[in-house]
């Protein structure tokens, strides 16, 4: 009696395949719990920044480290021009083209804006 020899090869294929389903499932809940933890681990590392450092983080690529200006306009005398009610408006809404809305929402903007009005 003679066996078939492929059906060992098939054994194997089948095999391999349902490990590769398997691997792939853990893979994926793997992934979102990473990306969960970093936008956790993202806010709560901004939350407790100070307005110097967030500006660092999200606004001086712009506006230069120093305020001084780049693509966005000039921040070093910003609170002669703006009220800290108008600055936070400006972070959470945006101004222009230029201007992204949301770099920091609620408090994050609040203590952003006083920062920044104070420069005059």
């Amino acid at each position: 009696m003679k066996r078939n020899p492929v059906i060992p090869f098939a054994i194997i294929a089948v095999l391999g395949i349902l490990a590769m389903i398997v691997i792939s499932g853990i893979g994926v809940n793997q992934k979102e719990a990473i990306q969960n933890e970093e936008e956790g681990g993202a806010q709560e590392q901004t939350a407790n920044a100070s307005p110097e450092e967030m500006f660092q983080a999200k606004c001086a690529s712009c506006h230069g480290g120093d305020l001084s200006g780049g693509v966005g306009p000039n921040l070093q005398q910003v609170g002669s021009r703006y009220s800290a009610k108008e600055i936070q408006d400006i972070i959470i809404n945006g101004k222009g083209s230029q201007m992204p809305a949301g770099l920091y929402t609620g408090e994050q903007a609040a203590k952003l804006a006083q920062w920044l009005a104070e420069k005059k």
